[in-house]
């Protein structure tokens, strides 16, 4: 007996917290809006909206750098209260049409609707009605990918964006899968992309054509992964009852990094993008701090330790450990939290204070780094 075609959804509010405060304040519509911190507190962009991104602001900027993109850009700090109120009545609305909603943060989430009564059965007609609903009742946009599985369903929700949704069809799938550039593989940032094109790899056509071992010898494990991707295959299941342990961002370097000096001078942008992943994602509690590294070899490390807010010294000396025991090339750096369980602690720092406001320059202190890097070269 054959299985149920899956019908996988994925929704994708448009620019979710500056969405929520261009519907509160319909003066903000027309300017150029970013949330996230200030600049003198070494702030970073969570998000903004479409008028600023056609100065080239982006998520996980510095804010420093978005004022200078555009100066007249309006930062606000984030109202977590109102976004999560807003995240609750859209999650309502998912479960009028399936329980197996896969929340990805506040303003996204995969929904398995396969086999569901609702609009004659129409996976399509269901993304329509909930992001109708969704502009209705929530005063928001939202963008919607349908596809057979979850990594086709995310690409399709980025395909006409903002207030569209785009579907790919079963049939439809290994003709869409080959024309898709690499860039759009998940998993595949800036510099992995520019490797792929300099092997001239451009689109996921291209990737087929490489065999298994090539790809492994040229990007370990994640050659297996792109090879799946790039015939359309993805069979994780949407996932419920998924309890997130731990957020983090990760960066492979088109060169190796030769020594801890370098590996330390890479730290402030990652842990900049950390902080606007935490931010996207409802600043959540935490408890611990961790510093990834995959050095030249493909072995790889993980240094933890236990934290309640961003501290880059304690990121410094995780990465002086980790890197101390492989003592070679570097070519992947990550830096993640562990995420907080309700009876951890009784009281967690956060990003941004209970107000919204965001923390004081100690949230990113960059000065001990600093001296290190300063140790390092005169050493």
């Amino acid at each position: 007996m054959n299985a149920i075609q899956r019908k996988i959804i994925h929704v994708d509010c448009d620019c979710f917290y500056a969405a929520i405060e261009m519907r509160d304040d319909p003066s903000l519509r027309e300017v150029p809006l970013a949330i996230g911190g200030r600049p003198e507190t070494r702030g970073v962009v969570a998000t903004c909206n479409y008028v600023a991104r056609r100065f080239g602001v982006h998520s996980a900027m510095a804010s420093a750098r978005a004022l200078r993109l555009c100066p007249e850009l309006v930062i606000l700090p984030p109202d977590m209260a109102r976004y999560r109120l807003a995240s609750q009545q859209i999650m309502a609305i998912y479960q009028r049409y399936t329980e197996l909603i896969e929340p990805l943060s506040l303003d996204e989430a995969y929904l398995d609707v396969s086999g569901r009564p609702h609009e004659q059965g129409s996976a399509t007609r269901m993304a329509e009605a909930i992001r109708r609903q969704i502009r209705d009742e929530v005063g928001i946009t939202a963008s919607a990918g349908i596809a057979p599985n979850k990594f086709l369903a995310k690409v399709a929700s980025d395909w006409n964006k903002p207030d569209g949704q785009f579907l790919v069809r079963p049939q439809d799938v290994d003709a869409f899968v080959a024309a898709l550039p690499v860039e759009k593989v998940h998993g595949v940032g800036k510099v992995t992309a520019e490797r792929l094109h300099r092997l001239g790899i451009h689109s996921c056509g291209d990737l087929r054509r490489w065999t298994p071992a090539d790809l492994f010898r040229h990007f370990g494990r994640f050659g297996e992964q792109l090879l799946a991707m790039a015939h359309g295959v993805d069979e994780r299941p949407v996932s419920p009852d998924r309890s997130r342990k731990s957020i983090s961002v990760e960066e492979t370097y088109a060169q190796d990094l030769p020594d801890l000096t370098s590996c330390l001078s890479k730290l402030p942008e990652l842990v900049e993008r950390l902080q606007a992943r935490l931010a996207r994602n409802g600043n959540p509690e935490f408890k611990g701090l961790s510093v990834k590294l995959k050095f030249d070899d493909f072995s790889q490390t993980t240094v933890e330790q236990l934290g309640q807010a961003l501290s880059m010294p304690v990121f410094g000396q995780l990465l002086r450990t980790g890197f101390a025991r492989g003592a070679r090339p570097v070519r992947l750096l990550g830096v993640g939290v562990k995420l907080a369980d309700e009876h951890d602690l009784p009281r967690q720092l956060r990003l941004f204070d209970r107000h919204g406001r965001p923390l004081p320059d100690s949230a990113l202190p960059t000065d001990a780094v600093e001296a290190e890097l300063r140790d390092q070269q005169s050493g």
